[in-house]
């Protein structure tokens, strides 16, 4: 049966529809109340002047479809479909910016919290998101200082000899060490940071003062001490939040610059009146032709809000976009749904044509075309901008200043040495660059390398009491990261920001988040940055290398001297530099660097 037979026997109810190419791949998704209809629409002569519609009708030989019961479950099954065949006809999300989330590990027997980007059906519970992104990780702290759970990596379902230093400076209750916690202490814990990050301090300060009540007439006065300071917190926590609802409600405000054949959108995240983040997206192949009036802004917003929204734990109240789309109010109806067994509110998906709101929408278009430029005219942003953004990417808990970053450098184990460069506030710290000669590995073995060059230099660092970098870098992959870590980890480094990018992929491991490899865009200038000091380590590394190749195959002869061992060649050739100076040196000239014995020694071999 061809592709117009097909077609004229789809059923009429409502659903989704898959085109395919020659080789059987899905090349376009879409949904229809009436899927015969709508399908059979593509082929009609009026669509063929759309230069998109065009080329799908030429390539697509086959179609599958998928029945549901109305238009609202075809919008929901469209939307994942598009996540998982990832068409190219159909729009698809490309975002520069991921917001983290907080992730409690319920299924654990002694749950953790830890900050992630990544949503996963592992049994766990997940809050957020988070913007600034920063905020994340602000709360994870808090959670460290007041409530006591960590975010170790220790393995919790064994007791080991001793607690980690979080222990001691009073930030975890140590279920790692037996006697130091109960499960049932632990437990009341990982209870009121769900309560905490649930957002329900009035449940939680209720129990808290129950709880103080009873370890006052218990005359347990530490511990009701410490219960009186979590009621505080969260209390003031309270009262802020108290202040921010009362300035306005959530939004999230849209706009956008097209201009020939690429697109920059920006969001704008408004939470309690005030705008608390900027998110971009970008695309330089939209499915569309170069031409202007081949673009529909209508079916482009349509696409994203299913794919910024549909699954996502948090909508806000109100999305402001910039223009009328067809599916809207199903949209709306579809996201509400989504949110009621959270909390009880309608989501509003508005297209303001005047007054305070479309002001929102032009600002958030002017700081798309501010986007446009800097993303597609490759205008340079400023070192706060790309510290920012590095920031934000790896999730680092601070501005990054200082980065150091190490290279391991031989040839099948021979000669390996080590490099560590540093880009301290947008340029190269030359002054700080450091070369290792790696001495406790045989043969080859990076990751064994690493460890020694990483321990080196912060042990060091550690007895002259300076401070650690904003990031470590390495260069290399996971195996490499986790040697680095496994180094940091034995000196009793904590919370180190560490991160690794791989070679040939360009992708960027972070300690602690392996499983979420940062993906940056190949434009992106924090990208280029990386990769910019990724490259400077590996030069010093190689050039470093080289040079003690160099010695090392220049000493050979002078080592076959009697009486002339290693430490003496390299005294002469750091001396004359190079064996053929050594060679032109007098008795006296050779005395001032080594014993008359020797240097008659050196004197006659060459005369021979």
């Amino acid at each position: 049966m061809d592709l117009s037979q097909k077609i004229r026997t789809l059923p009429t109810e409502p659903g989704v529809y898959l085109y395919k190419n020659a080789e059987g791949e899905v090349i376009y998704i879409g949904k229809a109340k009436n899927l015969r209809s709508r399908v059979s629409s593509y082929f009609r002569e009026g669509r063929w002047e759309d230069a998109k519609t065009d080329t799908l009708v030429r390539e697509a030989v086959d179609v599958d479809y998928i029945v549901v019961a109305n238009n609202k479950e075809a919008l929901a099954l469209e939307n994942h479909l598009i996540k998982q065949k990832q068409p190219r006809f159909n729009i698809l999300l490309r975002d520069d910016k991921t917001y983290p989330y907080v992730k409690l590990t319920l299924g654990e027997r002694f749950p953790r919290v830890y900050v992630t980007r990544r949503l996963r059906k592992d049994g766990s519970s997940y809050y957020g998101p988070y913007f600034p992104a920063n905020l994340a990780h602000r709360l994870v702290d808090l959670i460290h200082r007041h409530f006591l759970v960590p975010s170790c990596k220790v393995d919790l379902t064994r007791y080991h000899p001793r607690p980690c230093l979080q222990y001691y400076i009073k930030r975890c209750l140590g279920p790692c060490v037996e006697g130091l916690t109960t499960p049932e202490i632990y437990q009341e814990a990982v209870r009121d940071v769900k309560l905490f990050l649930e957002g329900r301090p009035t449940d939680l300060s209720r129990s808290l003062r129950e709880r103080m009540g009873a370890a006052a007439e218990a005359e347990e006065y530490e511990r009701a001490a410490r219960y009186r300071d979590l009621i505080s917190t969260v209390e003031q926590l309270q009262e802020k939040q108290r202040i921010a609802a009362v300035e306005g409600d959530d939004a999230d405000v849209f706009g956008y610059h097209y201009e020939n054949g690429m697109l920059a959108v920006n969001l704008f995240h408004m939470r309690g009146g005030r705008v608390l983040d900027r998110r971009e997206f970008f695309w330089e192949d939209l499915p569309f032709g170069a031409e202007v009036d081949e673009f529909s802004p209508g079916e482009f917003f349509s696409a994203l809000l299913k794919q910024v929204y549909i699954g996502q734990p948090y909508v806000p109240r109100n999305i402001y976009v910039p223009v009328e789309f067809e599916d809207r109010e199903e949209l709306e109806e579809v996201l509400s749904d989504q949110l009621a067994g959270v909390r009880p509110a309608r989501v509003h998906i508005i297209v303001p044509q005047r007054g305070d709101k479309r002001s929102l929408i032009d600002l958030a278009g002017n700081n798309a075309k501010q986007s446009y430029d800097q993303r597609f005219r490759v205008m340079k942003p400023n070192t706060k901008a790309i510290q920012e953004t590095l920031q934000d990417a790896l999730g680092l808990p601070e501005l990054p200043h200082r980065i150091e970053c190490f290279d391991i450098s031989h040839i099948q184990g021979a000669e390996t040495v080590a490099s560590m460069v540093v880009w301290e506030d947008g340029q190269m710290k030359k002054s700080d660059y450091r070369k290792f000669i790696i001495r406790s590995v045989d043969g080859v073995d990076d990751f064994a390398s690493m460890r020694e060059v990483v321990t080196r230099r912060y042990k060091r660092l550690q007895e002259e009491k300076k401070k650690m970098p904003s990031l470590v870098l390495i260069d290399g992959g996971l195996g490499q990261l986790h040697a680095a870590a496994e180094a940091l980890e034995s000196l009793e480094i904590i919370n180190q920001p560490l991160a690794a990018i791989a070679k040939r992929e360009e992708i960027i491991y972070v300690h602690g988040q392996e499983n979420e490899p940062v993906v940056l865009d190949h434009h992106s200038p924090v990208l280029h940055l990386v990769q910019l000091i990724r490259d400077e380590a590996h030069r010093f590394a190689v050039t470093f290398h080289r040079k003690r190749r160099q010695m090392r195959d220049r000493s050979t002869e002078l080592r076959d001297i009697p009486g002339v061992g290693e430490r003496t060649t390299r005294r002469l050739l750091e001396h004359f530099g190079s064996v053929q100076a050594v060679k032109q040196a007098d008795v006296g000239a050779l005395s001032a660097v080594v014993t008359r014995s020797q240097a008659e020694a050196i004197l006659g071999h060459f005369r021979k």
